[in-house]
């Protein structure tokens, strides 16, 4: 007779599955650690709003450049500050975007863009 491994109690053959105790695995399932979300995404919104600031001529981006690049050196030490300042970066990455979509769509139907 074999016996069996520790944690897995004896169940004769034949009982009901409604009967089986389930297996005992250990603590649980643990939630991921948070890692760098701050980080990542501070890069993400620096490089875009950089991007943004030379390409698009979105005046908005210089302050969402330096909104990021403070949440990347807050990210290790303070990340709920960090959080907080890439999210200013995104409102002022997206709202430069839409108030340059809006600018050249003015100049557009004015005709101020013809020849």
């Amino acid at each position: 007779m074999s016996q069996d491994p520790p944690g897995y109690p004896y169940i004769p053959y034949g009982s009901p599955y409604g009967e089986q105790p389930p297996p005992q695995y250990g603590p649980g399932p643990q939630p991921p650690p948070r890692g760098d979300g701050p980080m990542a995404n501070a890069i993400v919104s620096l490089v875009l709003n950089l991007i943004a600031l030379v390409s698009c001529c979105n005046f908005l981006g210089a302050p969402g450049a330096i909104c990021a690049g403070l949440a990347l050196g807050k990210s290790r030490t303070e990340p709920r500050t960090a959080r907080t300042l890439v999210i200013w970066s995104w409102v002022l990455f997206g709202l430069g975007f839409v108030l340059s979509i809006g600018t050249f769509l003015f100049l557009g139907f004015s005709g101020y863009l013809e020849d």
